[in-house]
């Protein structure tokens, strides 16, 4: 079982190397479904990440928490292929 903080580094890893990733979240509050979408990593900060839909004009960004991917709300294609290996 993976921890928060592994989490984080490995995003940070994909942010450092390939910050184009492929997103899906389901969350109720604020009211949030994006499935299997184009998104750039902008930002990696302590407790959260920040990320832009790459097919919006104007550019939307959202500003997403590591304890989400955790508990599965939010689901980063690149991180699971990254686990699996």
């Amino acid at each position: 079982m993976e921890n928060i903080e592994s989490i984080r580094s490995k995003i940070k890893v994909l942010y450092e190397t390939n910050p184009h990733v492929h997103l899906s979240i389901s969350v109720k509050h604020p009211k949030l479904q994006l499935n299997d979408v184009s998104v750039t990593i902008t930002g990696i900060y302590n407790n959260l990440f920040r990320v832009e839909l790459d097919e919006s004009s104007p550019p939307k960004g959202y500003t997403l928490q590591y304890t989400d991917v955790y508990i599965k709300t939010i689901r980063i294609a690149e991180l699971e292929a990254l686990q699996r290996d």
